[in-house]
């Protein structure tokens, strides 16, 4: 925070909980999330199996649109003063 100040940014307040703008809430883990919702797995094998697979079977564009998405994100959260949308 020192340091961003010698610059003259200004330091916005970070909420502790952010699912808005964390692309793991709101665009990765929501997704593995749907693909999980009727699945029925019984150890960590059935589990870390699952997870390879629904990796493998995303394309390039997925994650592209993971990585780009969040800075049209934190816009929306600083045009809501934070608030949850």
């Amino acid at each position: 925070k020192t340091y961003l100040e010698t610059l003259k940014w200004k330091v916005l307040p970070h909420p502790p909980c952010s699912p808005d703008i964390a692309p793991s809430d709101y665009h990765l883990f929501r997704s593995m999330a749907h693909g999980l919702a009727d699945q029925h797995l019984h150890s960590y094998e059935d589990a870390k199996k699952w997870v390879d697979s629904w990796i493998a079977s995303k394309d390039v564009s997925f994650f592209r649109r993971g990585i780009q998405m969040p800075p049209e994100r934190w816009k929306k959260v600083v045009a809501s003063d934070g608030q949850y949308f």
